[in-house]
């Protein structure tokens, strides 16, 4: 069985020494990052090393959302609009639209053998809260917000790319960048409940990706991603989430301590997988380390997940990429 750990690789080809981790190891998966990224034949091949040893289902990660946030760039990959520049759309166009860049970008990966995409943000940014969501987030009603995340969902997933959702249970009211700092939400309970909206909404995703946020309302000292109380009442209660948790990079200096007892207090605290992206091969044998194997509810979740990957369903790339440029130019319009 794989390890529950999707790990960050150093560069553009695997080095012999990551290649000897992967085969000891085994990771669930990998994540790419622009340092991973030169031309398609390359991003190809690399993928497709890590799947000679991983097994043909590992899962291969990528943050494509579209905006400032894609690690795929021109020349070799068209840029695709910001979330926050398709949710300014009236609803339905904004929905089609949504669903069009999802689509889209899931072609741009398929192609490359990349099969999960963490994509759509489902934060609701507040007034005065950090700008790290900004133009990611689709706006500020959490019922637009919810259909337009179920229409990205739904365009990678008809591209052959599973979703994940984020940053459960919310990171719109942060006022740090987790990147950087612990945020503390010192909301009460009932008033987040708009902020859980939109992941309630799509609770049967297959794959949710953790904040870094304490929100204490329920545990005044962990962040959701270390936090049973938020995990288990907020996450998998109140919200209802059924799929996969996914930690939040482990190397974000909002957490604090040694790898291997973040990655042991992630899965304790309810984590399903853990990612860990810098690439630092210490590290990254430290986190395998104390990571066990996937097995029960986290395994099942997984699998149930994997089978949702199906081959992409039939398109026309140039009438969607016409159509998705069409909507976009009416903005000037109206």
């Amino acid at each position: 069985m794989p390890r529950p750990l999707i790990t960050g690789l150093a560069g553009k080809e695997l080095r012999a020494d990551e290649r000897a981790f992967l085969e000891d190891r085994q990771p669930l998966g990998i994540i790419l990052f622009a340092r991973n990224i030169e031309t398609p034949e390359q991003v190809a091949a690399l993928v497709e090393d890590c799947r000679s040893i991983l097994g043909p289902r590992c899962w291969v990660l990528i943050d494509q959302e579209g905006g400032r946030v894609a690690r795929l760039r021109p020349p070799y990959w068209p840029a695709r609009p910001a979330a926050g520049t398709l949710g300014a759309l009236p609803l339905s166009q904004a929905e089609e639209g949504v669903y069009l860049a999802a689509r889209l970008m899931a072609h741009d990966l398929y192609e490359l053998g990349i099969n999960v995409d963490c994509h759509p943000v489902l934060d609701i940014p507040a007034p005065g809260s950090h700008e790290i969501i900004g133009d990611r987030a689709f706006g500020t009603d959490p019922d637009r917000v919810a259909r337009l995340g179920e229409a990205a969902c739904q365009g990678l997933l008809d591209g052959g790319v599973l979703p994940v959702i984020k940053h459960i249970p919310g990171h719109g009211r942060a006022t740090a960048d987790s990147h950087e700092h612990l945020p503390v939400v010192d909301t009460e309970g009932r008033d987040l409940a708009a902020d859980f909206a939109p992941f309630r909404a799509l609770a049967s995703a297959p794959v949710a990706m953790t904040a870094h946020v304490v929100y204490s309302a329920y545990d005044q000292e962990r962040p959701a991603t270390l936090s049973s109380t938020v995990i288990q009442q907020v996450i998998r209660g109140q919200i209802g989430f059924e799929g996969v948790l996914l930690s939040d990079d482990l190397n974000m200096k909002a957490l604090s301590g040694p790898m291997a007892e973040r990655v042991a207090n992630a899965l304790a605290a309810g984590c399903d997988v853990v990612l860990h992206c810098n690439g630092n091969l210490t590290e990254m044998i430290e986190a395998a380390d104390a990571c066990g194997t996937l097995e029960g509810e986290a395994l099942a979740r997984v699998e149930a997940a994997t089978r949702k990957l199906h081959p992409p369903k039939p398109f026309d790339r140039s009438a969607d990429e016409a159509r998705l440029a069409d909507l976009l130019g009416g903005m000037g319009r109206r």
